[in-house]
């Protein structure tokens, strides 16, 4: 019998099966995902590959497979073929995404953690006799000898803690044959120093049933179906999840739950370790350590855990019997990888949704105009909730015109009325959220002389000045550097900075709030391990006044306390060169607003921007989606975007531009040759940001509606250029990508 087996290696060269004899001796042991060991070219080193396939015999002279290691499913391998085809990447790309984390390679491998634990070696009665005949007449062997006979399977630095003996009594005893090591696999538990009490669940208001009895239909008649459920900000759209989640458990099911944010995932731990408890729970995201992951991963391959909340990654999770997948916060761009492979985690839930004829739910306050386009046309259900699940009202929302604010000789980043709302808010002892989404202290460094912008020596794009490390860093590359203080071009000393950032924001609040206990939370402070916990657990429960973010303090959280919203420059995300920056905006806007007055006390938001008459941003102030949403549609239609059409872009990379150039017009004229006619396609450009990490960029952005054949196209044509080997060229397609930079 003969393997078909996919090679693990990222060389689209390699992204075709290779057949390999199956021994006699593997024949029974061998079947559709198993990992195996295999001989390959001229190298010494097996490499790993996946079994996808069989057949009788080959045209070729094959070799034996040499080792087998873990395996999955055909469901698996079934989907990794699928995502190759529709996000234009190897099939082991997407293999690697359904494997056990630690063990993807052949290096590094995450292994069991293992500890050693001690326990009593001679018989009890043997043990009591000596002590009692004085035979064992050391105080401290005796201590050691009655702790270990009440705590067997404790630990050497345990035994030191309660006993207060120090190691070598341990070992003594341990010589002379009255104690013994024994080695002992222990789980790595992300979960395990919560301490959370478990709750009842909630009273359902009329809308919440409403949607719970529809989705409940679809559960009991074992189908397919896609829920939106579209509820304001605080209307109880988690309550919905727990109490579907229990009724698929008391089915002996089990379910998927995605958030978008790692700064999300501790408040909705809480929530469901409250009511679940830890053991039927397993959580998946980046700032686990390799071997939590791998620990988690097992427990759920195991069938030990019924729910798996994480990230977009958690979708691949083998979960058995599944019975619902959830996507909170559904509007989020973080459910789309930007890197390969480019995959949309709400299309793959959709698919494994499909196959297992269950239903998924979409939730947001915000939804994706593509997701509510689809619930308007009945692709998708509508499930609408309208009123805060605690009957507290929306908050006031005022904006403020900067423009204004400068006229009036104010050039303070707090405007007038935003600096009396915190300092009201202080004195009433409520806390306060400042939203801006820009990191660092300035955004761009210029001579005031010549005019020169400090630009990263790797991209083409602007350096932010940090002032705690008192360095210039690139938010695309990591490349610092020391602060400039003289123009390299003219050497004028009129270096100034412009922009503003989290960290300068900072140092301007506690100028003026020199009495405010406030803290920071961006990219900058969440690098340690549970540092985005500690934060968001030290501003609930330190009641700390300001907490001053990024986009990480926008989305589903929930602190009672917090009764004013101050946005500080609303028009950053409407900047961007984006035919979704009106989207985002409104959608950023309406987030943040929600973390305001979201129990009995009433909240305040204040929006500072420059362009207060922009659709959006009104549309925000009235907490008005459909406002929005009819807007957008339009100029959407009239120029042709999503959800009217795909967007296709094409990227190309290189240190060479000359070989970018080349490759890129030969590409374009083959796509306009063969492509249906109903496509619209750009010629080749350099992309917006033309260089990063000292690699040149340029590409070829298609609008069209993509379907099968199109796709088949487009892969046909990327093997083409990789079969041309050309060195140090990259080439990437991505449907619908998040940036278009």
């Amino acid at each position: 019998m003969i393997a078909q087996v996919i090679i693990n290696s990222k060389a689209k060269q390699l992204n075709r099966t290779f057949d390999y004899n199956i021994p006699t001796e593997l024949e029974d042991l061998i079947y559709i995902g198993t990992k195996v060991l295999i001989p390959f070219g001229r190298k010494k080193e097996l490499e790993e590959g996946y079994v996808v396939g069989f057949k009788e015999k080959s045209e070729f002279e094959v070799k034996d497979i040499a080792k087998l290691g873990d395996r999955l499913t055909e469901k698996q391998i079934k989907l990794a073929k699928w995502m190759s085809k529709r996000y234009f990447c190897n099939v082991s790309d997407c293999i690697k995404l359904m494997q056990t984390p630690g063990t993807r390679t052949k290096q590094n491998k995450v292994t069991d953690k293992m500890i050693q634990v001690v326990y009593l070696k001679k018989d009890i009665d043997e043990i009591e006799y000596e002590i009692e005949s004085g035979k064992i007449k050391s105080e401290k062997h005796k201590k050691i000898l009655k702790f270990v006979r009440d705590n067997e399977g404790a630990t050497i630095p345990e035994i030191e803690e309660y006993t207060g003996c120090a190691r070598g009594i341990v070992n003594t005893l341990i010589k002379n044959e009255y104690l013994e090591k024994v080695e002992k696999k222990v789980e790595r538990n992300p979960l395990q120093d919560k301490k959370i009490l478990r709750s009842q669940k909630y009273e359902l208001t009329d809308e919440q049933k409403n949607a719970f009895v529809s989705i409940e239909k679809a559960i009991d008649e074992k189908r397919f179906e896609e829920f939106l459920i579209y509820g304001i900000t605080g209307s109880g759209k988690t309550e919905i999840y727990l109490q579907l989640i229990e009724k698929i458990i008391k089915e002996n099911k089990t379910a998927i739950m995605l958030v978008p944010e790692i700064s999300l995932t501790p408040q909705i731990i809480e929530r469901f370790i409250e009511r679940f408890g830890k053991q039927e729970l397993a959580v998946l995201h980046s700032k686990l350590s390799i071997g939590e992951r791998h620990d988690e991963w097992k427990k759920i391959k195991e069938k030990r855990a019924k729910i798996v909340i994480g990230a977009r990654s958690a979708i691949f999770a083998p979960m058995g019997n599944l019975g619902i997948i959830i996507i909170d916060e559904e509007h989020d761009m973080s459910y789309k990888a930007e890197s390969n492979p480019r995959y949309d985690a709400k299309e793959i839930a959709k698919k494994i949704a499909k196959e297992e004829n269950i239903p998924l739910i979409l939730g947001s306050a915000t939804p994706a105009i593509n997701t509510f386009y689809k619930a308007q046309n009945k692709e998708i259900t509508l499930l609408k909730l309208t009123k805060r699940a605690n009957n507290s009202s929306l908050p006031q929302v005022k904006i403020i015109d900067l423009k204004q604010e400068l006229a009036n000789g104010n050039h303070s980043m707090l405007s007038m009325e935003l600096y009396s709302a915190i300092e009201e808010n202080i004195k009433n002892k409520h806390q306060t959220i400042l939203f801006l989404n820009r990191r660092g202290y300035s955004t761009f460094i210029m001579c005031r002389e010549c005019g020169y912008t400090v630009k990263c020596k790797n991209c083409n794009i602007s350096m932010t000045y940090h002032s705690y490390e008192n360095k210039l860093k690139c938010h695309y590359c990591g490349y610092e550097e020391k602060l400039v203080t003289t123009c390299p071009e003219c050497g004028s000393k009129k270096i100034r900075y412009f922009g503003t950032g989290t960290q300068k924001l900072e140092q301007e609040i506690k100028k003026q709030f020199p009495k405010a206990s406030t803290i920071r939370m961006d990219i900058d402070t969440v690098t340690k391990k549970n540092s985005h916990e500690e934060i968001l657990k030290d501003f609930k429960d330190k009641n700390i006044d300001i907490l001053i973010g990024t986009q990480m303090v926008v989305k589903g959280h929930h602190f009672p306390n917090v009764t004013l919203v101050g946005v500080i420059a609303a028009d950053s995300s409407l900047n961007i060169d984006d035919y979704r920056a009106n989207e985002r905006t409104f959608q950023i806007l309406t987030q943040v607003a929600g973390r305001a007055g979201r129990e009995k006390l009433e909240g305040k938001v204040i929006i500072q921007t420059y362009n207060p008459d922009n659709f959006s941003i009104q549309a925000s102030r009235k907490q008005n989606y459909n406002e929005f949403y009819e807007t957008e549609l339009e100029l959407r239609k009239q120029l042709k975007y999503p959800p009217f059409c795909d967007i296709i872009v094409i990227r190309f990379d290189s240190i060479d531009e000359k070989i970018i150039k080349e490759v890129a017009i030969k590409t374009y004229l083959k796509i306009k040759e063969k492509i249906a006619e109903e496509f619209l396609v750009f010629k080749p450009m350099p992309a917006p940001i033309d260089k990063i990490q000292n690699r040149c960029r340029w590409r070829i952005v298609i609008k069209g509606n993509i379907d099968e054949k199109t796709t088949m196209l487009l892969n046909e044509i990327l093997k083409e250029i990789y079969n041309k080997n050309l060195k140090d060229l990259r080439v990437a397609i991505d449907v619908n990508p998040n940036s278009m930079i």
